[in-house]
């Protein structure tokens, strides 16, 4: 199989070209390059701005990259000789909060500026008109995690191991988790079934989670006790408030991602590709904690 990528160095497109055949053929994207897909069967879009919780970043850069990147490279893949177009938007580009399961026919209403540039993408994708013998799916996964990943939960970790006690213990919800593994299983299955109706798909894990099933996993995976403090909520969202206003990691944003519930449905995905997704939460997000663990300890 020949690809088209961007996005290669983050956590996704890291993942998938080192899993990829070794007769797949790959071109990657370079920065400020133009797009030449004539040699391309299938292009994948990887390349975004990532969601900043630190709020350091400049609004307009994630429509110059989630938006406009998208539309650049789409509108090149519509008058290539490619077949499939591949791109990894996310759930925040229909809502950040949620008090239902998160289905596909959810009415969009995105309020930051990550969750509406990628719907902006997300929409001129869907506005245009596919010729025959193309296909395009658009992926919106919820929280990745995997080996290696940089993101919240190894940030958890990494707070966890200072022996510092988990004070959120006051706090129900279920939240939705996505394996890296699923993501590159369902690519994979897009790409090989031409029978796959182009559209829009979720993707999770088929278990949500709570947060302090979280903690009993790092427990697990880290061989160490973790104590749980229930501190009232309303201190924890005051020292919160403290962390916005000082850019700290501690901040109203990430507590809210930690202990929000946020159920994302993958009944759509799992229909189309008949089959079921290999990785659960529970299993997915201790194995990948324990080989993070094998390798700093081995380094």
């Amino acid at each position: 199989m020949k690809y088209f990528v961007t996005g290669h160095t983050g956590f996704v497109g890291n993942y998938f070209l080192s899993h990829l055949q070794p007769n797949d053929e790959i071109i990657l994207h370079q920065k400020y390059n133009n797009f030449n897909l004539e040699a391309s069967e299938v292009v994948l879009h990887f390349a975004g701005k990532a969601h900043d919780l630190k709020h350091s970043n400049n609004p307009q850069e994630y429509y110059d990259v989630n938006t406009e990147l998208t539309k650049k490279l789409f509108d090149s893949f519509l008058a290539s000789n490619a077949k499939v177009f591949i791109t990894l938007s996310s759930v925040k580009a229909v809502a950040d909060e949620i008090d239902c399961e998160l289905t596909e026919d959810y009415l969009p209403s995105p309020t930051t500026h990550y969750g509406i540039s990628k719907l902006l993408a997300d929409q001129y994708i869907l506005s245009q008109i596919i010729p025959n013998g193309k296909r395009i799916y658009i992926l919106r996964p919820c929280m990745i995690y995997g080996p290696n990943n940089k993101g919240n939960l190894n940030l958890l970790v990494k707070t966890l191991n200072k022996g510092l006690p988990w004070p959120l213990g006051a706090f129900e919800n279920r939240r939705s988790f996505c394996s890296i593994e699923n993501i590159f299983f369902v690519i994979n299955e897009l790409i090989k079934n031409e029978n796959i109706q182009s559209g829009v798909y979720n993707i999770a894990d088929n278990e949500p989670i709570s947060i302090n099933q979280l903690i009993n996993i790092i427990e697990i995976s880290q061989n160490k006790k973790i104590t749980i403090l229930k501190i009232p909520k309303n201190i924890i969202f005051f020292f919160a408030k403290i962390g916005d206003f000082f850019k700290l990691p501690f901040n109203i944003e990430r507590i809210k991602k930690l202990t929000e519930s946020y159920v994302v449905s993958n009944e759509k995905i799992k229909k189309a590709i008949s089959k079921p997704l290999p990785v659960s939460s529970s299993v997915g997000i201790l194995n990948a904690l324990i080989s993070d663990n094998n390798y700093t300890t081995n380094k």
